[in-house]
């Protein structure tokens, strides 16, 4: 008996068990008919019974790992990484239940043997993606339920206690959620929607909601609310922002209408609100045309009001900025190019912008800079032609004395360098006049140095200065001896005036004066011609053989680069010439005075140089360096740089004057390299002629003037030191002293998939795992499920703790007369230090916080003058800033916290204040 029960059941399973994850495809039909009547219609049977369509439109394929149980009542059992498939669905679960007369799916979780749950339900439907803890699912109806569903839409999450799917695959949703923090089991903010209906990449439309965070239901409440998804190219609202200040009251700022007009343009409208008046508005575009060009600009006015009107603080002003880059694609046109610069705006726009002293704010490097320039450019090649034409329109800001300097047009015609002479078909060697070479720059300009409200009141004959110039150069280079290159050259420079100016002694003011402008075309010119010869002498010392195994050096070179050259040119202010006028005047001593000018002078490209030129100039270029033996081999050298420059230059005896034949004046720069780290640069110039005092009627020292007596032959030296400057910055990092004291970099970064920081030598929080925390669940990107920490490890499987941080210096110095103080026992003007002092820094403490400040020190003043601070906090899916000014003339702060989203971006908190506000600070 118990062997025959034994049996039974073994055929039992053996009949209901299939084969651990096989796949099954189910049967078109479902369900077999009852009964069937057969015909025989010669000699093939007919079912007279007509077929029962199918349902379904596609095969159902199922699949497990573990095992697939069928039962009688045709259900379908799936167990372990089950899958079910039907056209373009599918459904992943731990566990899944297959009604297949009824065409209804149900999956669910499991428990784990300590009781956790893993396996969550997965439901795709195209691109679209729907986790839940249960789901029901009718292939034929296309409708589903859903408890505890998380779907992405857009950048935040969904997340429902109860959802119903509808044929049309909308989601029916009742105590749903809206975040964009991706803790969806416990979230840190969410908008509570009673109920909701979500249709997917489109929007969701809701009933009352309320704001959470932090569990803390806040009294910001909606009756409804209405929420785009679109990942297509559209136009929409730009919410404003609102901030306070004393002078101007309360606003609403950055508000307006974003327009998507093209594929290829758009164009976003903004504006300024604020309560006491004031007001504006703003233009911004961004264009782009494949292989063409691009480019965007931005265009502003505004109306500011300060205080109350009818007291005597009150203020109204008018301001405007423009901005446009534009940049055209090199495949657009290979001859022609055209591209612009343009950044303009008037003095106090800048300073009246919000946030604009804030290091990362809009408007900041603006307004921190004194000069701002603009320049529109046009150039156009010629093909298989030596001539380039360029037009240039130019405008340079002062925005301290709102000077302005407008260049319009600047043209210039050029010609690259050509060898007029050189056969097309040569034969045998280059003869000596094929290497004469020519080429040929000229230029027009028409400008103006005003205020910014006069330009428009200027005018173009009387205001406006304008001119043109020719240059033409000509040389050739020849090699004497193999080892001397001579180089002759000839210079030719041409300029046209369109007016000139005389002037007259105006007694009242007993000096000369402006008295007539006359009109017409007047040519000046001038030339000039050198020759030059200069070689390199090379000198090599060997050490003796115990100097080097004791020092290691194998050899010094020093390299010697002498030069020599002799030019001349006439003296143009000769009456010959015409360009200078004498003037005869008595003064109010009665003395006859002559006095010499150019009427000209006021030409924008100056006048021919005067007194007669025969100059032998000297210069002289040294290199040292050395070969040293290296200690990790005995026979690879290394060469080391002992002095990378040294340079005499400006020196020269003048044999057509009368008087101070050597150079006033000459220069020497020294280059040397400390290692890789650091390189000093110095720029000397050195003063050649003694000084005389220059008295006053009581015999007081007023100033020094030079006389025609040379230092070294008064035994000065051959110069006193003139002026000198040299500058220095250095960045410490987390490596300096890794570097410094023989530790080797973390090589364990590059294991990881690429650098761990940022250029600012920062870790943002995505490159440590967004908030640190990934899913474990199969497949990848599930969201529901455990999370689990990530970060660089040790060996041990200890997680690595970095603290990025760097300090960075800058300090240049200057050192020059002083022509303020005399020392009157030795007739030298003494020296003056100018020095300035500029730091910045940042550290990283942890991965979520950071900081960071630049600072400016006065040493005049001997205090910091500049300082701004900036510190962040990652807050998951918020982050909070603050920026404060705490010293100088624009004391301030500004906070903010916000949602990271862009799409609740308009989520946040700003608190800030104004420097003008005279915010005290204790």
């Amino acid at each position: 008996m118990k062997r025959r029960l034994l049996t039974y059941i073994c055929v039992f399973l053996a009949g209901t068990l299939y084969a651990g994850a096989q796949e099954v495809i189910s049967p078109e039909g479902s369900v077999l008919p009852d009964d069937s009547v057969y015909v025989t219609v010669g000699d093939v049977a007919v079912d007279t019974v007509p077929q029962r369509k199918s349902p379904l439109e596609a095969k159902v394929i199922y699949s497990a790992k573990d095992s697939i149980v069928m039962t009688a009542g045709n259900m379908a059992y799936l167990f372990g990484e089950a899958n079910v498939k039907y056209q373009n669905i599918e459904l992943q679960s731990e566990a899944i239940d297959i009604d297949m007369d009824s065409s209804q799916v149900y999956a669910k979780f499991a428990l784990d043997s300590i009781g956790d749950e893993f396996g969550y339900p997965l439901f795709s439907q195209g691109d679209q993606q729907y986790e839940g803890k249960t789901m029901r699912y009718n292939f034929k109806t296309r409708k589903g339920y859903i408890t505890h569903v998380v779907t992405q839409q857009g950048e935040g999450y969904v997340i429902a206690d109860r959802t119903k799917k509808t044929e049309t695959d909308a989601l029916n949703m009742v105590g749903g959620k809206y975040t964009t923090c991706d803790h969806h089991d416990h979230p840190h903010f969410y908008i509570q929607m009673t109920k909701a209906k979500v249709r997917p990449n489109k929007d969701i439309v809701t009933g009352p909601v309320y704001l959470v965070i932090e569990d803390v239901p806040l009294p910001v409440a909606l009756p409804f609310a209405f929420f785009p998804f679109t990942s297509e190219y559209s136009s929409g609202i730009i919410m404003p922002s609102y901030g306070d200040e004393s002078k101007r009251g309360f606003n609403l700022h950055d508000g307006g209408y974003y327009f998507a007009l093209s594929d290829y343009v758009d164009l976003a409208l903004t504006g300024d609100i604020y309560t006491k008046g004031s007001w504006r508005v703003n233009a911004r575009s961004t264009y782009r045309k494949r292989y063409k060009f691009s480019g965007n600009f931005d265009l502003s006015y505004a109306v500011n009001v300060e205080g109350d009107k009818g007291m005597p603080d009150y203020t109204k002003s008018k301001d405007f900025s423009v901005k446009w880059s534009h940049t055209q694609d090199a495949k657009m046109n290979p001859y022609r190019s055209f591209s612009a610069s343009v950044n303009f705006a008037t003095s106090s726009y800048h300073r009246n912008e919000i946030g604009s002293f804030y290091p990362g704010s809009n408007g900041y490097s603006d307004a921190s800079q004194n000069n701002k320039g603009s320049t529109i450019n046009l150039t156009q090649r010629f093909p298989n032609s030596p001539f380039t034409v360029a037009a240039t329109f130019s405008v340079n800001q002062q925005t301290r004395d709102s000077m302005l300097a407008v260049t319009l047009p600047d043209i210039s015609i050029t010609m690259s360098r050509i060898y007029p002479f050189k056969r097309k078909n040569a034969v045998g060697k280059e003869r000596w006049y094929e290497k004469i070479s020519m080429s040929y720059s000229g230029y027009l300009r028409n400008t103006i140095n005003t205020k910014e409200y006069l330009l428009m009141e200027s005018s173009l004959l009387k205001d406006w200065k304008n001119g043109m110039k020719h240059n033409i150069p000509v040389s050739a280079n020849f090699n004497v001896f193999n080892y001397i290159n001579i180089s002759p050259s000839f210079n030719y420079t041409e300029r046209w005036y369109t007016s000139k100016i005389t002037e007259t002694y105006d007694p009242i003011a007993q000096r000369m004066a402006p008295a007539d402008t006359t009109m017409g075309f007047y040519r000046l010119y001038d030339f000039n011609a050198s020759l030059s010869a200069s070689t390199t002498i090379y000198g090599d010392f060997t050490p003796v053989a115990f100097l080097k195994k004791l020092t290691g050096i194998q050899m010094i070179r020093h390299r010697l680069e002498p030069s020599v050259s002799v030019s001349y040119r006439p003296d143009f202010g000769d009456p010959l010439f015409g360009f200078m006028e004498r003037y005869s005047y008595v003064n109010s001593q009665g003395e006859e005075q002559i006095y010499e000018y150019s009427p000209f002078r006021h030409g924008i490209y100056g006048v021919p140089p005067t007194g007669k030129s025969g100059m032998v100039s000297f210069s002289l270029d040294n290199n040292l360096e050395m070969k040293v033996a290296s200690k990790n081999d005995s026979i690879a050298e290394k060469k080391v740089s002992l002095i990378d420059k040294l340079s005499l230059t400006g020196f020269g005896y003048n044999m057509a004057v009368d008087s101070f034949k050597w150079s006033q004046n000459f220069n020497a720069n020294l280059r040397i390299k400390f290692g890789k780290a650091y390189t000093l640069n110095l720029n000397m110039t050195f003063d050649t002629y003694m000084n005389e005092a220059i008295r006053d009627s009581e015999g007081n020292i007023t100033g020094l003037r030079k006389v025609d007596k040379l230092r070294v032959m008064n035994g000065r030296g051959l110069g006193r030191l003139q002026r000198t400057g040299t500058s220095f910055n250095y960045t410490f990092n987390n490596d300096t002293f890794k570097k410094l004291f023989g530790g080797k970099k973390d090589s364990s970064k590059g294991d990881s998939g690429g650098d761990s920081q940022q250029g600012d030598g920062m870790t943002s929080p995505d490159q440590q795992g967004g908030d640190g925390m990934e899913g474990d669940q199969q497949g990848g990107g599930r969201l529901l499920g455990k999370k689990k920490e990530v970060g660089e490890r040790d060996d041990d499987g200890y997680l690595i703790t970095q603290i990025p941080w760097s300090f960075t210096i800058n300090y240049s110095m200057n050192l020059g007369y002083d022509t303020k103080k005399i020392d009157e026992k030795r007739l030298e003007y003494k020296y003056g230090l100018t020095h300035n002092l500029t730091f910045n820094g940042n550290i990283q403490p942890t991965k979520n916080w950071r900081f960071n400040f630049n600072a400016t020190y006065n040493f005049d003043a001997k205090k910091i003058t500049n300082l701004s601070c900036n510190i962040t906090r990652e807050l998951h899916c918020f982050q909070m800033s603050a920026s404060f000014m705490p010293v100088g003339p624009y004391k301030s702060y500004s906070f903010s916290i916000a949602v990271n989203s862009s799409l609740l971006k308009d989520l946040k908190y700003n608190q800030s204040s104004n420097y003008r506000d005279a915010q005290q600070w204790y």
